[in-house]
């Protein structure tokens, strides 16, 4: 079992705090540099754009009870040279990048290259960068890039048509890194069809705005033959990560490079096994067989490791922080405490001492998996989240490998 860290950068009232953004960026470099000294594999990075604060205003504000900002990391490739600059063992991943805004694919493909080149040069540097690449997180994002209905039929069928503008990104985007010289042309244009709806009706309502059965769309994306530079870098470093649930798309993307899979610790188990099953199938063969941890999973951790303090006072703190934290979040997303939801997510996420954590660690996940670990989840106090990484490593990993080591 292999142990990462995801960071969210994510600012908004917890336990009484409420950082300004430099104090929030100053948090981050210290805890990935406690992370990097604790010796965990990759330094996972949510990526978010535009202030959700400022959506609020919007007709159908997607987030309007959140005060603050979803989050302040809005240029991975910046913030991964920052995170090289301050470590020397941890690796770095976007959580997820956009592919889709601020340029499209083409612009996100040439400054992952970038970033590529200079992190390269060291012909001593080994690690890796994991891009995890999706479409973001909200329409509002987007739309601000042109990314909206472009006529009745693609307003019609706009979730469908969502999905095909991922397509679309993502081909682009992985043929470029790959090394390819293209024009948009070369791509077969995007189409609506039956398969792509849920029912019926709704591919009818679509039929009936277009007058047709055979709809193509124009392409998102129009340009000559180009190629991105730089060209010239170790491709050996680069791990491309799809944050997609979509079986064909995951499969279409290893047919041009290998690519991972994204995915979160709420996915339903068999969901979570049928795309291994896919993957071991589909993964593109230059990365050798499928592994389980290319999949790597979220958790969040609320653990309580403090000396002097009996297993049940530790395992209430434990709860009351997950409760609390987990209530905020709640309260933040959708501006009601809902008991049911908390508890659901509570069931996510790994609570109490060394001893429970690694426990539940053993009891939920497979001994070959990748885990994300959440610990400054709605939590500002950097010493706290400090602590429970070192807790963690230094309590929970040993119990979670003697566990694993009699079980095989």
């Amino acid at each position: 079992m292999q142990f990462d860290v995801f960071f969210s950068v994510s600012r908004t009232p917890a336990f009484g705090q409420f950082p300004d953004e430099p104090t929030m960026l100053r948090n981050f470099l210290a805890e990935v540099e406690a992370a990097d000294a604790l010796d965990y594999g990759v330094a996972w990075l949510a990526e978010s754009h535009l202030s959700s604060e400022v959506q609020k205003r919007h007709v159908g504000a997607v987030v309007p009870h959140w005060k603050g900002e979803v989050g302040l990391n809005v240029d991975f490739v910046q913030a991964a040279t920052r995170l090289f600059s301050r470590t020397r063992r941890i690796e770095a991943g976007s959580a997820i990048m956009n592919i889709v805004a601020n340029g499209g694919p083409v612009a996100a493909a040439e400054r992952v290259a970038a970033l590529m080149a200079w992190h390269g040069l060291d012909p001593k540097e080994q690690r890796r960068v994991h891009v995890g690449f999706a479409a973001g997180r909200f329409d509002f994002m987007n739309r601000a890039s042109g990314i909206i209905p472009r006529n009745a039929v693609e307003a019609a069928a706009w979730p469908i048509v969502k999905g095909l503008v991922f397509r679309e990104a993502a081909d682009v985007f992985c043929r470029l890194l790959r090394g390819d010289t293209l024009a948009s042309v070369d791509l077969p244009p995007p189409s609506l069809s039956r398969e792509l709806f849920r029912s019926d009706a709704d591919w009818a309502a679509v039929r009936d705005v277009a007058g047709t059965d055979e709809i193509t769309l124009d392409r998102r994306w129009n340009f000559d033959v180009l190629k991105i530079v730089p060209e010239d870098w170790r491709r050996e470093l680069l791990q491309l990560v799809i944050g997609s649930h979509e079986p064909a798309q995951q499969v279409r993307v290893n047919e041009i490079l290998p690519v991972q899979v994204f995915n979160l610790s709420i996915t339903r188990p068999d969901l979570i096994e049928a795309t291994h099953d896919r993957m071991s199938l589909a993964y593109h063969p230059a990365g050798g067989p499928w592994r389980r941890s290319y999949m790597p999973r979220t958790v969040m951790v609320f653990l309580d490791g403090t000396a002097g303090l009996s297993d049940h006072d530790r395992r209430q703190r434990a709860r009351d922080h997950a409760s609390e934290a987990l209530g905020a979040y709640w309260k933040a997303l959708e501006g009601t405490l809902d008991p049911a939801k908390v508890a659901q997510a509570a069931d996510n996420a790994v609570i109490g001492t060394p001893d429970d954590v690694a426990e539940q660690i053993c009891t939920r996940f497979h001994p070959d998996d990748r885990l994300m670990l959440w610990f400054d989840f709605f939590d500002h106090d950097v010493d706290r989240v400090i602590r429970a990484m070192t807790t963690f490593h230094a309590d929970v990993v040993p119990r979670v490998r003697e566990r694993l080591g009699a079980s095989r």
